[in-house]
């Protein structure tokens, strides 16, 4: 179900207070005309409805702090009306398409004062174009029925293009939205536009041909038509004209890029009645001297929705890591991204089948060549790329190539990246994906020409960072995003990941950088080191230790603990009886299309025969599918065959295993998994109480040492909190996310604590269990109460939302057996 997000409300919350004040501004000017107009003797002065509905805001504190030196840029229409004008500051990802159909019902309905009427919805290139169109046309999508609302119902709404055949009787009755890219209305010989060429698809806003009077009275009413003959005027028939006298509503999804002078002058030339602008990064334009002076033009910000907005909604991947690897062969760096994509898959599978949500994590690869003739000149080339990932053992499919001369996107298979049907994992390109390119799947991004192709490494950061499906997995692995550089100056790929971070409208959000590559990269960050009190002061925190043979060594999970687990003997008759006797798959039958009998002009469908091969349980598939949780396929294949036996046992015969044999290996693989996690916590469980597994602190070099200092990207100027326990030095403001700065300010106000510090989760202390993924505490501080021995505490926090789920319950319960099981050396004092 579609929900709309605290930040959506507040813009469009904010935007309805505009509306009303322009509203009332309105009617009040308009009523000073009416009398000024009857009483000319009296002098009086029109206000600017618009500029004083602004103050009003502005005087209300309701408009961004952030732009509250910008003065207001009236805008006027191409017969000098005042022009209300808004521009929506939001994030790349932030969903600004559903904040723009969503104004539209605003403006029409607060403002306007009616359903119908005409929407010009302007788009910046083709991508974008085409995605908003399917979207608006879909009347299962939440944007069109947004629409569908706002005009009354779905037969009220007309979603078009600049061919399509335009009346007047349609713009009164319907709520009319046409699709236009900005270039069809930025060109420097407009002439030559269709829109503004005479046609005969365009009806009802011109008047008849030969009626003279009425084409001059038109241009009277509205003097930038454009007309045949000024001697004998003859208003055109074109769209162009129609959109004059309409005066639509026009929505500018990037408005950034209307700013020349041209496409200004073309946009309200159009004579809109309200302009509303959606960007990432408003744009002003200086004012201009010399011989066609010109004065300055400023974007009129109403909201400025902000990055860490987005990523309290889950609406990003945060951080963004960032791995430069300062190597010389490319291969090496492909093979570090590859391995980071082959991590991130896993915990996919995982997640697919502890909550049964589908991700399936896809790698961008940047090249530095792709021309056909440029393959032999030394760069790095799309083709030298795939062929590796062939011989890495991708299948064809699963490599899709997107440059100027090739794009395996527009594949039919590859139109929606997000289903399961495609089968894309990797895309290769140079800088085709800059623009209107969206896959939220893009987890990974390899740079391998980041030294050559700064500008599009800027323009590629954005592809990767929208969350899939808007929502957090709860799986840190999943949360994130990576960038892998190859032989790039660090300190110039971070610059490009800020500048993309900022073009996108996220310059506030954190990078965070792999210390250890940051340091082989040479000054990218900055180093922080500890306060003078505990520069030299050595910290340990005990580690989960195996004991093999007479050493000591890390807990590795598939080898220490899933190799515990015994499956010989399981019964899977449980997980059998938990599937329902009407068990259903999702409705996917095949069909035969065809001409109805009747009349020959309407489709008909039948659902075609069933299949000996749809209607097959395959055992060995199936034994394969639990492979990562049954490591012996000899047990699987047992396990496959009691588990098909106890269904038989309750009547399920051959068709309707094969029916719902996909829903039988879900539930299989839920039950198995289930199943592994309660084995593997007593196994753990019992190992400790053994001794074979240690929680314990030694000084033998297998324990973790706290840094003696960490790194920040942070500039020396940067914002700082004022912390007086912190164990480093400076605490910035923008290497803390609003939770944890809460956290930290809490922390730094308690007495007994001596020093408290943020751990980066997959950087610093970890701690394994039974479960696959360490546990990495948010906080470690130490405690010194009145009169007792200090001790050091990990605090790993959660919000009241995620208070009783899985994985709480999990970390609640493993630090918990870990601390009563807590150990020392002896050669360690106690305290």
């Amino acid at each position: 179900m579609f929900r709309e997000l605290d930040y959506q409300q507040r813009t469009l919350a904010t935007l309805e207070g505009w509306i009303d004040r322009l509203r009332d501004e309105k009617r009040n000017a308009e009523g000073i005309r009416e009398l000024a107009a009857s009483r000319p003797d009296l002098n009086l002065p029109v206000p600017d409805f618009v500029r004083d509905a602004w103050q009003a805001m502005k005087d209300e504190g309701r408009l961004p702090s952030s732009r509250a030196c910008t003065p207001f840029s009236l805008r006027v229409d191409g017969c000098g009306r005042p022009v209300p004008n808004a521009v929506l500051k939001v994030p790349t990802g932030g969903g600004k398409t559903w904040i723009a159909v969503s104004a539209v019902s605003r403006i029409m309905g607060r403002y306007l004062g009616r359903n119908s009427g005409f929407v010009l919805w302007i788009v910046p290139n083709e991508a974008i174009y085409s995605q908003t169109l399917r979207n608006l046309r879909d009347r299962e999508h939440p944007y069109r029925q947004a629409l569908d609302r706002a005009a009354g119902g779905p037969n009220h709404v007309r979603i078009m293009e600049k061919a399509h055949r335009l009346d007047a009787h349609d713009v009164e009755t319907s709520l009319c939205v046409m699709l236009l890219m900005l270039q069809s209305a930025n060109r420097q010989t407009r002439e030559t536009l269709k829109m503004f060429q005479d046609r005969g698809d365009v009806h009802g806003f011109c008047p008849p041909e030969g009626r003279q009077q009425a084409h001059r009275e038109a241009l009277e009413r509205t003097p930038n038509l454009d007309a045949y003959d000024d001697i004998f005027p003859q208003v055109k028939d074109s769209l162009g004209n129609a959109l004059r006298i309409i005066r639509p509503v026009v929505v500018m999804d990037e408005g950034h890029r209307a700013i020349s002078d041209l496409a200004f002058a073309t946009l309200y030339g159009f004579n809109p009645c309200f302009v509303l602008e959606l960007t990432a990064t408003p744009k002003d334009v200086k004012a201009r001297g010399g011989r066609n002076p010109k004065p300055a033009r400023f974007a009129n910000v109403l909201v400025d929705v902000t990055g860490r907005e987005l990523d309290r909604e889950g609406m990003v991947k945060m951080p963004l890591n960032l791995d430069a690897r300062q190597g010389t062969d490319w291969r090496a760096t492909l093979n570090t991204a590859l391995e980071k994509l082959k991590a991130l898959d896993a915990e996919a599978e995982r997640l697919l089948a502890d909550g049964n949500r589908y991700i399936r994590p896809i790698m961008l690869v940047q090249v530095e060549r792709t021309g056909s003739d440029q393959r032999e000149s030394g760069h790095i080339h799309a083709e030298d790329v795939r062929e590796l990932l062939l011989t890495a053992g991708f299948d064809e499919t699963e490599v899709a190539i997107k440059t100027a001369e090739r794009n395996d996107l527009r594949q039919p298979e590859n139109q929606d990246l997000l289903s399961p049907f495609s089968r894309v994992r990797v895309i290769v390109t140079k800088q085709a994906l800059q623009e209107g390119w969206d896959c939220p799947f893009a987890y990974v991004l390899c740079a391998l020409a980041a030294s050559s192709g700064k500008q599009a490494l800027t323009q590629l950061v954005g592809r990767i960072l929208r969350q899939p499906h808007a929502a957090k997995t709860g799986v840190p692995a999943l949360d994130e995003c990576h960038i892998v550089t190859h032989h790039a100056k660090t300190a110039s790929v971070v610059s490009a990941i800020k500048n993309g971070l900022e073009r996108d409208g996220l310059g506030d959000l954190v990078l965070e950088v792999s210390s250890e590559d940051t340091a082989a990269g040479g000054g990218a960050a900055r180093r922080i080191y500890r306060r003078p009190a505990f520069a030299s002061t050595k910290i340990h925190l005990p580690q989960v230790r195996v004991a093999d043979g007479g050493n000591m060594r890390a807990l590795h999970y598939e080898a220490d603990i899933l190799s515990g687990i015994d499956w010989r003997g399981f019964d899977p008759g449980g997980i059998a009886a938990g599937i329902p006797e009407n068990a259903r798959e999702a409705e996917s039958q095949l069909q035969r299309i065809g001409f109805a009998d009747r009349g020959g002009e309407s489709f008909a469908s039948e659902t075609a025969g069933e299949t000996l091969e749809l209607l097959r349980f395959d055992p060995v598939h199936a034994a394969r599918m639990i492979m990562d949780i049954v490591s012996n396929s000899f047990v699987a294949w047992e396990i496959v065959e009691r588990f098909v036996a106890a269904l038989r046992g309750r009547g399920f015969d051959d068709r309707k295993l094969g029916r719902i044999a996909a829903l039988l290996i879900e539930e299989l693989r839920k039950g198995l998994s289930k199943t592994r996690d309660e084995l593997a916590e007593d196994f753990f469980r019992r190992e400790v109480v053994a001794g074979r597994i240690q929680f314990r602190l030694r000084l033998d070099g297998r324990d973790w040492p706290m840094p003696f200092h960490i790194y920040t990207t942070e500039p020396e100027n940067a914002a700082v909190l004022n912390m007086n326990r912190s164990l480093f030095d400076t605490v910035h403001y923008n290497d803390f996310n609003t939770d944890e700065r809460n956290v930290a300010v809490h922390l730094d106000g308690e007495e007994t604590l001596t020093w408290w510090h943020r751990n980066i989760a997959r950087r610093q202390y970890g701690l394994r269990g039974w479960k696959r993924a360490r546990i990495y505490p948010d906080f470690i501080f130490s405690v010194r109460p009145d009169g007792a021995s200090a001790r050091i505490t990990v605090l790993e926090t959660k919000g009241d939302q995620l208070d009783n789920n899985l994985d709480t319950t999990y970390k609640r319960a493993l630090l918990e057996f870990l601390s009563d099981n807590f150990a020392l050396d002896d050669c360690i004092p106690a305290g």
